[in-house]
């Protein structure tokens, strides 16, 4: 007979971060309150702290990787890690966690995913795994379709040196013979939201913290969309790309023309009809991998590689983030990590 703890750690392999930390709560009857399998005061704290954190991870909820105290502000469970002070996440899963996050300031020392987008799309990877197998098709269609909007990003990364952070964007499209961001170059393709999101791009740096952090949430997106239509379907060719070298321009072609196909495709498509879009529909796992196999198909065509499989539960899609970014790409293991932390914490 299964007792509490065999169902706590079943919830745990399950990434059940949520249910986890409201099931240990001392008002949840689940666990006795003295003798065996009974958690401490401490435990509980800890146990909720680690489920705040994986809960994040699980959630993208990147801006609140790099807090010493997950628990703070949660949306998980975590009355009782608000009695303990000092308990907080184990700093090797923090220091991993803060390679994905977006810096909230500008003069932030640890540049994250602005500084380098592949572990942030390493995690992306993973938590798509994660959200396929536990059947959460729209959190899936979410993750797939952040990679569509960031896929640039990975791309240019690999000429630029970096996600095109603000701090240095200047150096990397400013400058004589650039069109980047002006409004006044009637040749340059950019919609104006794109022109708005290269020019802002280029002064967000000496901004407040507040304005860095409303740039990052609504126009950074808009700056990768505009790196894509430099790379792809702009004749202008100002000197954004034309101060690239041969094999930096054919690399920025061929990955920004992948990721504008996936931001054009079949699976993207599914989010327009997901409960957080107009339509009020879930896919189905059949429906999903119906599109995603659609999708694949389209993307094969500009990298045969992306047919063949690679053992993801949406096949072919590992091979086309590593693809984009020109280097092998396995799913990160940092939800993993934190559940085999958790199940420690959960053994008295």
């Amino acid at each position: 007979m299964e007792t509490a703890h065999d169902v706590l750690i079943a919830l745990t392999r399950r990434y059940a971060f949520a249910e986890v930390a409201a099931l240990v709560a001392p008002d949840s009857g689940v666990l006795p309150r003295a003798g065996g399998g009974a958690l401490s005061t401490e435990s509980v704290a800890h146990v909720q702290q680690l489920c705040a954190f994986g809960q994040r991870l699980l959630d993208l909820d990147a801006e609140d990787f790099g807090e010493l105290n997950a628990a703070a502000e949660a949306n998980t469970e975590h009355a009782v890690a608000d009695q303990v002070h000092g308990d907080h996440v184990p700093e090797h899963l923090r220091e991993r966690a803060l390679a994905c996050r977006m810096p909230q300031a500008p003069k932030e020392v640890h540049r994250g995913a602005l500084g380098s987008m592949l572990p942030a799309f390493r995690l992306l990877l993973e938590v798509i795994d994660a959200r396929f197998r536990r059947g959460e098709t729209t959190a899936v269609v979410a993750a797939v379709h952040i990679a569509s909007e960031y896929g640039p990003l990975l791309v240019w990364e690999r000429v630029l040196g970096h996600a095109a952070d603000p701090v240095r964007m200047p150096a990397a499209v400013g400058g004589d013979g650039s069109a980047w961001g002006d409004f006044d170059d009637r040749d340059c393709p950019h919609t104006k939201p794109e022109k708005s999101a290269a020019r802002r791009c280029l002064t967000v740096a000496h901004e407040n913290s507040a304005g860095w952090r409303t740039y990052l949430d609504r126009q950074h997106s808009n700056t990768s969309h505009a790196l894509c239509v430099c790379a792809t379907t702009c004749h202008r060719r100002c000197s954004v790309y034309g101060r690239l070298d041969a094999q930096q321009a054919e690399v920025v072609t061929h990955g920004c023309r992948l990721a504008a196909a996936l931001n054009e495709s079949a699976v993207v498509k599914l989010r327009h009809s997901a409960p957080v879009g107009h339509g009020f529909g879930v896919p189905s796992q059949r429906e999903l991998l119906d599109a995603w196999g659609r999708t694949r198909a389209s993307l094969a065509k500009h990298d045969p590689a992306i047919a063949e499989e690679d053992g993801y539960p949406l096949p072919g899609f590992a091979t086309f983030v590593a693809v984009l970014a020109g280097a092998p790409m396995p799913p990160d293991t940092l939800l993993a990590e934190t559940a085999i932390e958790l199940a420690k914490a959960l053994t008295p």
